[in-house]
């Protein structure tokens, strides 16, 4: 490893590599054990003599730095006190904004509880670790990653065409290749969208309540950020605030309540996007996962204006650690957008894509869908089951047949009683959100969110029985 030595504007050069590689060793970046450049080398890189270089090593051996090893070379010493390996915490004059202060690290980082309920989490079990490594392994050569140059900021041809045909055949999403941008998942897709529709000051609106890390990052883009009531039909339109040029929905499957956005209000948004000429981000985000009803038509599909931009991810259906998502966009907005992909972080990364474009084509993803969503649809029914017979006196679920979580709104109990109840159940080993940590204004409402996709079958009954007793205690 070649370590860092300048010499220039030195006078004591003896002394600068010894002071220099003196707190490398101390700072940690030279660890114990590890070899010092040979002097012939270190000297013929800081065009010093080697006799100068072979000072600065004798001071360092003397002292119990390094050590020297007849016909090795020079090597850090391994007897230095644990301490010395250790960086010493810096201060700094630089502050963040404020806004970076208020925004929560995720909760998926931390250790899973016994009982995971936590939504939004999919069965990693049920991922196809060998199938995607084969994939993965093919298209990681040469001749498959473009030889080692840069790709197309909008994405992989054949995974846009793929997504393209994917959502025209499961969601009725008219679209072709040139309309879709892969993204590194949801988040950024509405990055994009709001850096390339709307410019810092002006009014984006939110379900309230609602996914807060969307809301969260609108903010951070010098926006201002209008909660919407959600009801019994969906984002209450009528509710928009004036001057909002950009909304943020999930109507299939909204995120946390779980119902579905009705026909009327569908139609009752799209109109308002044309008569105040704003735009709407669709966020159709675990729409693979139906266990009953009607499929639920999309804005987009509905959409004769190119007022909608339809937002997917992989997060759900495959793995959240692949950071694959998609945008479809109207022709008016293909240029800018593939421009801010560019400007953001270029592409995503191409074997990914390529893999998951003949996971797309071959037919594996939908036999994976079919497999997952069988296992989600027991599990759903089960939680569903349990809640009627154990918590109907506490609880009432809000209506829900697609998905990974569902809702159930408390019954005279307080949302500080239900957060107080709820840490009884971590204590207890079961992890789930209160519905008041997705409250956006001033109205929070009372209750409890419970996923599906990170907890096995058998272990369900059992975890939420412990979440009743902490509503008993």
């Amino acid at each position: 490893m070649e370590v860092h030595v300048s010499l220039v504007g030195r006078r004591d050069l003896a002394g600068e590599i010894y002071r220099q590689l003196r707190a490398a060793v101390l700072d940690g970046r030279l660890r114990g054990g590890e070899p010092l450049p040979p002097t012939r080398e270190l000297a013929t890189r800081l065009s010093v003599s080697r006799t100068t270089v072979g000072v600065a090593y004798d001071r360092l051996i003397g002292e119990g730095f390094a050590t020297a090893r007849m016909g090795s070379g020079t090597f850090v010493s391994r007897y230095l006190a644990p301490e010395c390996g250790r960086r010493k915490p810096r201060g700094g004059a630089l502050r963040p904004q404020r806004i970076w202060d208020g925004v929560p690290l995720p909760m998926e980082l931390r250790r899973p509880a016994e009982f995971d309920f936590r939504p939004g989490i999919p069965d990693s079990s049920l991922f196809p670790y060998e199938t995607w490594r084969r994939l993965l392994t093919r298209e990681f050569r040469p001749i498959s990653v473009g030889g080692g140059t840069y790709g197309d900021p909008a994405g992989h041809p054949g995974l846009r065409a793929a997504i393209a045909r994917h959502v025209g055949i499961s969601r009725g999403v008219h679209a072709d290749a040139d309309d879709v941008v892969v993204t590194n998942g949801t988040q950024q897709a509405i990055d994009l969208v709001a850096r390339v529709l709307v410019a810092p000051g002006e009014r984006v609106a939110v379900e309230d309540p609602g996914y807060g890390p969307p809301r969260r990052l609108l903010a951070s883009l010098g926006l201002r950020v209008e909660g919407v009531p959600v009801d019994g039909e969906g984002l209450v339109v009528d509710a928009i605030p004036p001057e909002t040029r950009l909304v943020y929905v999930s109507p299939s499957h909204q995120f946390p309540l779980g119902l579905s956005m009705s026909l009327r209000r569908r139609i009752g948004l799209l109109e308002w996007a044309n008569q105040t000429g704003g735009a709407i981000i669709e966020d159709d985000y675990d729409c693979e996962f139906r266990f009953g009803g009607r499929p639920i038509e999309p804005l987009h599909m509905l959409d004769a204006h190119g007022r909608v931009i339809y937002v997917g991810s992989f997060s759900k259906s495959m793995l959240p650690t692949l950071r694959l998502g998609f945008l479809v966009a109207p022709v008016s907005l293909r240029r800018a957008l593939k421009a801010a992909k560019y400007l953001a972080d270029w592409h995503s990364p191409v074997a990914t894509q390529a893999a998951m474009a003949q996971f797309l084509a071959s037919g594996r993803f939908a036999r994976h869908i079919r497999r997952m969503r069988t296992a989600y649809e027991a599990r759903h029914r089960l939680i569903v089951h349990i809640l009627k017979r154990s918590f109907a006196d506490v609880m009432e679920m809000v209506p829900s047949s697609v998905g990974l979580h569902l809702a159930a709104l408390a019954l005279e109990v307080s949302p500080d009683r239900i957060s107080y109840i709820l840490e009884r159940a971590t204590a207890a080993g079961v992890e789930c959100y209160p519905l008041s940590m997705f409250a956006v204004g001033g109205d929070v409402r009372s209750g409890v969110v419970l996923g599906y996709g990170a907890i096995a079958s058998g272990q369900i009954d059992q975890g939420l029985m412990r979440l009743r007793k902490a509503f008993d205690a």
